[in-house]
């Protein structure tokens, strides 16, 4: 079903009015436009959504409130795990999306100094993720969905939904000319992340949110300089650091801080010397920082994932920490699933996999949250001894041992790591 613009015309009428002149009348035009989906938020997760709908012919519309150059640059993770990587594939979009993205199928972990290489492909029959860097993967989807003739409204202001338990909700905004919109459909996708306005329309006490603090702080450094040959992960007694490529001449950097910590506290001289320290590695070559934050190392999951006519999907209806790049993958997951229910309830009127929606994703996020956790333990706890005292210290040690010496250790990792779980 195509979308179908046309105008409407809003009238309003003062209780009161000049006798003399008669009413005043003053009128606001906006447009509505009829879809079966309307997506909230152009990332990976949304785009991913309008992609596959595309391709089994149920018609979308996706606001964004950014820019095109804006969500273009928007740098994120860089991995897309095999499970995505495959379902990319099944749905025809494999060759478009990730045409020149090597495979990543080797980490290295040190350990004060001292590095091992980790081959996941030896422990998982030859399977592999691929590096993707997210800004291409967007950048990929918005020219695939634009190039097959999709409705994609970028600097969308002041989105707001109604009628979510009606049977036919409504989403109004605002574009960049000030023209008011409102957009009929079927079924509303909330893809507008943690801070997003798609969640917060739920009522209180239609879900129940879970939480975790892990009481650690992480220094993210984005800089125009090659990352290391292979995915690092480095522990020491000063810390916790990490380091990522994001294209040929940058990196994605990470450097446990306290919780709460200040940027200010972290120059630009300081953080590489730190970096060098932690990863031991004296000539590390610095660079231009591009962009500087600091996270808070926090999990959250909402339940369920969706409240009437409103399909949260991502950030929007989970968060994890960044141990294991499982957070844009799990938003790939979620995306797959809603579209296949939103072809079953469309194409064969059954609504059973959409009110199945949210248990089916919920499997795979609380299974990779337990995951994330288990990996930051085992590697931030293997390093600076205040953290967790030193009996964890040696506990994490032996648990990051155990992945060199017991190959079912190595299986379990490496299954996890390239998503064959």
């Amino acid at each position: 079903m195509a979308a179908s613009p046309f105008l409407s015309v809003l009238v309003t009428i003062p209780l009161t009015a000049p006798a003399r002149r008669g009413p005043v009348i003053l009128v606001t035009s906006y447009e509505t436009t009829a879809t079966t989906v309307a997506i909230i938020g152009a990332g990976a997760a949304g785009l991913t959504l309008a992609n596959l709908l595309q391709r089994c012919g149920v018609s979308c519309v996706v606001l964004e409130r950014q820019s095109r150059a804006y969500v273009e640059k928007r740098q994120r993770a860089g991995v897309v795990e095999h499970r995505a990587v495959r379902m990319f594939e099944e749905w025809g979009l494999g060759d478009e999306l990730f045409a020149g993205a090597p495979a990543s199928g080797t980490i290295e972990i040190r350990v004060d100094g001292a590095g091992r290489l980790f081959h996941e492909s030896e422990y998982t029959g030859g399977v592999q993720s691929r590096m993707c860097p997210q800004q291409i993967l967007v950048q990929r989807l918005i020219g695939t969905f634009l190039d097959g003739g999709g409705d994609l409204r970028f600097e969308s202001a002041g989105v707001a939904l109604h009628d979510l338990t009606g049977d036919q909700p409504r989403v109004t905004y605002q574009d960049a000319a000030g023209t008011q919109h409102e957009i009929v459909c079927q079924f509303v996708a909330g893809c507008d992340g943690d801070h997003g306005v798609s969640r917060t329309v739920v009522p209180a006490g239609a879900m129940r949110t879970y939480t975790y603090d892990y009481g650690i702080g992480l220094l993210t450094v984005l800089a125009d300089v090659p990352a290391s040959r292979y995915p690092l992960f480095a522990v020491s007694e000063h810390g916790f650091a990490a380091r990522f490529a994001r294209g040929p001449n940058a990196s994605r950097n990470y450097l446990q801080c306290l919780p709460g910590d200040d940027l200010a506290n972290w120059p630009d001289d300081r953080f590489w010397d730190e970096l060098r320290q932690r990863v031991g590695e004296d000539g590390l070559a610095s660079g231009p920082v591009t962009e500087k934050g600091i996270v808070e190392m926090r999990s959250r999951v909402h339940e369920p994932m969706s409240y009437g006519r409103l399909f949260l999907v991502g950030d929007a209806a989970h968060i994890i920490n960044p141990m294991g790049g499982k957070g844009m993958n799990l938003a790939l997951h979620d995306a797959e699933v809603l579209a296949r229910g939103v072809r079953a309830a469309v194409r064969d009127g059954d609504e059973a996999p959409l009110r199945a929606y949210s248990e089916i994703c919920l499997r795979r996020v609380w299974d990779h949250q337990e995951f994330s956790r288990w990996m930051t333990e085992m590697l931030y706890e293997s390093g600076d001894v205040s953290l967790a005292g030193p009996f964890r210290q040696r506990l994490a040690r032996a648990r990051l041992e155990r992945l060199f010496t017991s190959r079912a250790a190595a299986n379990m990792f490496a299954e996890l790591m390239v998503g064959l779980t």
